[in-house]
Parts: C-alpha cells; sequence; structure tokens
C-alpha cells in the first residue's frame, strides 16, 4: 500500500531566512528586500544560529519528502568561512542533497534598481552609493574555499554551485568569473531575471532597451548550466534564447504570488522545450518550506492565463519538474528518476492515507490532495533519513527547543533593523510607484 517514487527536489532556496517564517506581510520584491537582507553588522549569525537556521529548513523539507535542495544561500552582512562551514554542516548532518551558492551582490544599491539614483537626496546618496562588504575579489576567494574544502563530500550529497545573485546586482567581470568557475566544475550557476515588473522596466531604462535575459546571452554567459530563477517578466524573444541555449528555469509560483510579482507564462515556456524546475524561494516569501504546495499552486494559478483550458499544465508535468526537471538543473541528468543508476534518494506514500482514499487517479491526487504528510520513508543517496515522519539522523526535540531560544532572543534585532529599513523605504516606495506607472507590452497581472 506504499508508492514508490523519486524524492523532491527544491529547485531553488534560500536557507538564510528559514528563522524568519511570518516574520514580514504581502510586500513587493523590491520592498521586501529592504527587510529580509540588510547589511547590518546586528544581524551577523554566529555559526550555531546558521547552523540551525539552516537545519530547521532540512528538517522541514525531509519530513514532507523533498530529498534535494539548491540553496543560493546569502549572506548577512558578509560571507565568512565559519557560517559556510556551519550551513554545509547541518545538510551533512540532516542526511539531505544540496547544491550551495554564495548569494551575494556586488554593486552598490544605486547601480541595481531604476530611476533610484535621480530620487534619494544627497546623504542617503551617499550610503546607498557604497558597495557591499565584499568585493569580487574576495567573493571569489570564498568560491575557491566552498570548492576546495566542501564539493563533493558527504560522498558527493555536498555539492557547490555558483550565483551572481541577479545580473543587474554584479559587474560584468564577476559574472563572467562566476561563469568560469561555472564551466571548469560543471556547476549550475543561478541567476535571478525578471521576477518583478520593475526588473523588465530597468532593461527598458538602464540597458538601453535589452532585458536581462538578453543582457546575459551578449555576456556569453547562457548555457545549460543557468538557472534563471523566476522569469516571470519573459517575453517571446527571452525565451527563445533560453530554448535555444539549453537553460533551465526555476519556477517558485508561491512566491511570486505572495510578493505580487505576477504569474510566468508556464505553457509557453513550456512549448519551448524549456527545462523547468519547482522551487519554494524561502521562508518568508512562502513561509512554508513545502513542494507538495508549490506543485498545487503551480497546478491551479495557470488556469486563469488562458481561456483555452487544453493549455493548462497537467499533474504529470508537474511532478516532472518537482523531481526530473529539478536533477537536470542541478547538472544531476539522473537524479529525480527512478532509472537504474540513479542516486537513491527515494520516498515512499502510504497509500491508504486520508488524501488517497479512495485512489481515484494517482498523478491528480499527488498534486492536489498531498501535502506531506503521507510521507511514510524518506531515503537519500541509499540512507534512510526518515520514516513515519521521524527524522532518524536529528533530534528533533534539541533542535527545535535550541532554535526557538536562540531566535527569540534576536527578535528584538530584527525590529531594530526594520526601522532602519524605514528611513530609506519612501525612495523606495516612489521607485516602485515609478516603474508601475512605466509603459510596457507585458502583462503579468490580471
Amino acid at each position: 500500500n506504499n508508492l514508490l517514487m523519486p524524492g523532491l527536489i527544491n529547485g531553488h532556496f534560500h536557507s538564510s531566512v528559514n528563522h524568519m517564517k511570518g516574520s514580514l506581510p504581502s510586500l513587493p520584491l523590491e520592498i521586501f528586500m529592504l527587510y529580509e537582507s540588510p547589511e547590518l553588522e546586528c544581524l551577523r549569525p554566529t555559526p550555531r544560529e546558521a547552523y540551525l537556521r539552516t537545519m530547521l529548513g532540512c528538517m522541514e523539507m525531509l519530513k514532507c519528502g523533498t530529498t534535494s535542495v539548491q540553496d543560493d544561500c546569502f549572506f548577512v552582512p558578509e560571507p565568512d568561512e565559519a557560517i559556510i562551514d556551519a550551513v554545509v554542516q547541518a545538510y551533512i548532518d540532516s542526511g539531505m542533497r544540496v547544491r550551495l551558492a554564495i548569494d551575494q551582490p556586488e554593486l552598490d544599491e544605486l547601480k541595481k534598481f531604476p530611476f533610484l539614483n535621480e530620487i534619494v537626496p544627497g546623504d542617503i546618496k551617499a550610503k546607498l552609493s557604497r558597495p557591499p562588504k565584499t568585493n569580487s575579489k574576495k567573493l571569489l576567494e570564498f568560491y575557491n574555499y566552498l570548492i576546495d574544502k566542501w564539493h563533493g563530500c558527504a560522498d558527493g550529497r555536498i555539492k557547490a554551485a555558483v550565483s551572481c545573485s541577479a545580473p543587474q546586482r554584479v559587474s560584468a567581470d564577476y559574472f563572467l568569473s562566476l561563469n568560469e568557475l561555472s564551466e571548469r566544475y560543471n556547476l549550475p550557476l543561478y541567476a535571478h531575471m525578471l521576477e518583478t515588473r520593475l526588473q523588465r522596466v530597468f532593461g527598458e531604462t538602464c540597458l538601453n532597451g535589452k532585458s536581462l535575459v538578453k543582457y546575459t546571452q551578449e555576456l556569453g554567459v547562457i548555457s545549460e548550466r543557468l538557472n534563471i530563477i523566476h522569469a516571470v517578466w519573459v517575453d517571446d524573444t527571452d525565451l527563445e534564447i533560453i530554448s535555444e541555449n539549453g537553460a533551465s528555469i526555476a519556477h517558485n509560483p508561491n512566491s511570486n504570488l505572495r510578493l505580487g510579482s505576477g504569474v510566468m507564462p508556464l505553457r509557453k515556456i513550456l512549448d519551448k522545450n524549456i527545462n523547468v524546475c519547482l522551487g519554494v524561494d524561502e521562508a518568508i516569501a512562502d513561509d512554508a518550506i513545502n513542494m507538495w504546495s508549490v506543485m498545487k499552486t503551480t497546478g491551479s494559478i495557470h488556469n486563469l492565463t488562458d481561456w483555452n483550458y487544453s493549455t493548462w499544465p497537467s499533474s504529470k508535468e508537474i511532478i516532472n519538474s518537482a523531481t526530473k526537471s529539478g536533477g537536470r538543473a542541478m547538472q544531476e541528468p539522473k537524479l529525480g528518476t527512478l532509472e537504474v543508476g540513479a542516486p537513491a534518494d527515494l520516498i515512499l506514500l502510504n497509500l491508504q492515507s486520508l488524501p488517497f482514499v479512495p485512489l481515484n487517479n494517482l498523478l491528480r491526487q499527488l498534486v492536489y490532495c498531498e501535502l506531506g504528510n503521507s510521507v511514510y520513508l524518506n531515503m537519500v543517496a541509499g540512507e534512510v533519513v526518515c520514516t513515519d515522519q521521524k527524522l532518524s539522523k536529528v533530534n528533533e526535540i534539541e533542535i527545535l527547543s535550541e532554535a526557538s531560544e536562540i531566535f527569540e532572543q534576536k527578535k528584538d534585532l530584527m525590529v531594530s533593523a526594520n526601522l532602519n529599513a524605514e528611513k530609506i523605504l519612501p525612495y523606495y516606495k516612489k521607485m516602485y510607484q515609478m516603474a508601475a506607472e512605466y509603459p510596457l507590452d507585458l502583462k503579468r497581472k490580471f
């Protein structure tokens, strides 16, 4: 009475805010990020805090049947070897499979956005024009550290990836250096692109009318290793470029709805034979680290985009995106399959549990009925890591108790960080409004 299937693959994730679930209201991305990742010294974690917040995400994913994750991890206020070690150690201890990247911009705020340079007054402009604490040379040193120490460890469960965060957040030279690392070690390269309307406007006003996809193509860094994150505001030309170069797209529908970013043109993308994986994004832009929820949203939100219901995504397409397509995005071709020779990342679901009784249509009930509670057994690389919702490698009670106590003590610091954001909030609101009023042919909201 059990179903054997590949473990789910969380194709895009930021573990750095696992401890902040429920912290923020729904906000547009550009305003949301003021509160999500400010470079404030008061928010610097200890290695133990980094370990605990990473482990919280691992526990939630494993209990719900997610066996692999692409963690585009950012570091506030800056990367640190001890924090990298702590994040990796949590993944090792939990038993998960991970691709870990260092998501860190190296340009100042004024270069990342349209209009902002003209809006802010002189004193704030001076503050926002300061580059991040860690420059590209130092970031590449951190990547060498990550790759030399951790890439391929734990019998291959732990592997590196590289991330530019987004093309408009880094210099061309740094982006090219990351691509060279990606090519040399066959690492996925993560790049957030065209998540919001404002990012489309950025191309119109700051890149002489080029989209971020076109800009990336001209740099020569679009390949089958590239994971384009979100791709909500892509047009037909962008999709041709992505398809011709074999890049993947990571679809994060819960996050896109929570932040009001819009609805990705999924059918157009699939019709171009573009590989689409699914992701949670992060615990404050989805608030649950649950891939079943992501699958259900994928199977529902796109039904609003076309009156022709034959174009709506099928359950088979959605399950494929949550498994096999995730493996392809991770540069692990057999991951997410039951093929001979694939990594033994497997889950058993109890078909006598409520979501499957009576069993009318297996694929539809997996997408629309299941939320992870029916996962009876979870195996990563042939090792059982969770049985009957109990983790075998982690003391859940101790981790939850310690994390609750430690992060409760940090709430005042988070409130004070939010107050810091309030000082510049009016200028970001104005920038957002200007982008909303900028004329575009594309429409991604209803």
